[in-house]
Formats: structure tokens, C-alpha cells, sequence
């Protein structure tokens, strides 16, 4: 009887074996058909990306084209031609940017000189708050 237990104990672990072995390459085979698939995916999204790249041509808004008269204040910085919004924070820029109007220590706040004390309200301004505080000024 101890012959035959070892015999079947021996089959049982041939068993076990070759069904490990049959696991395996059923997961290895999975996991091939998943990476192709995969890559068929980002080969679909890369030619529709391009597809839409090529048709989306943003347009500025018109608001933004239409020119406004700065106040007094504001055109003693700017000048007195009505401009669009836009321009008028381009040269805002430009002048903070020449006379070294920015806050060493904090480069997103702006110190106001003698010319934007009146159109700021304050001697220090982030540079968040001061598009906010320039579109009061352009009518």
C-alpha cells in the first residue's frame, strides 16, 4: 500500500506542475494580447489627436479686440489712443518693467511709483489685482 500512496502522491505533483506550466503561459499570453491592444489604443488616440490639432484654430475673443479710452491717470502711463484691453496690460508691463517697478522679493506684486499711485489706489499691488484694478480706468 505505501507503493501505490507514492505513486499517486507523484501523479498529484505532476498534476500540480503541469498545471502551473499551463497557468503561466496563459498569463503570459494575456498579458501580450493586453499590451497589443494597448498599443493598437495609443496608435487610434495619436491619429485623432492630430485630426483635431489641425481643425482647432482658437480665435481671440472680440471683447478683448475692442479699444477702450484710458482715464487721465492711466494715459499719463499708457497714452491717450483708445487701445484694446490687451495692449493696454502689454504696456502697463512695459513701463514696470523699465522703470524696475517689481518687488525684488516678490516678483508678482508691483510697487507704485508717483505715476500708478493714482490709478493703484495702494503703494503695493499683486499682479492679479492690477488688471483688475486697470479695467475701472479704461471706459
Amino acid at each position: 500500500m505505501a507503493v501505490k500512496k507514492k505513486k499517486k502522491a507523484a501523479k498529484k505533483s505532476k498534476k500540480k506542475v503541469a498545471k502551473k506550466k499551463a497557468t503561466k503561459k496563459k498569463k503570459v499570453t494575456k498579458k501580450k494580447k493586453a499590451t497589443k491592444k494597448k498599443a493598437k489604443k495609443t496608435k487610434k488616440k495619436a491619429t485623432k489627436k492630430k485630426a483635431a490639432k489641425k481643425k482647432a484654430k482658437r480665435k481671440a475673443n472680440p471683447a478683448f479686440m475692442k479699444a477702450l479710452t484710458p482715464s487721465s491717470a492711466l494715459s499719463a502711463v499708457v497714452g491717450a489712443k483708445p487701445l484694446p484691453r490687451t495692449e493696454v496690460v502689454k504696456k502697463l508691463w512695459q513701463y514696470i518693467k523699465k522703470n524696475n517697478l517689481q518687488n525684488p522679493k516678490n516678483k508678482r506684486n508691483i510697487m507704485a511709483d508717483s505715476k500708478l499711485k493714482p490709478i493703484f489706489g495702494k503703494s503695493e499691488v499683486s499682479m492679479f489685482e492690477m488688471t483688475k484694478i486697470v479695467s475701472k480706468h479704461l471706459k
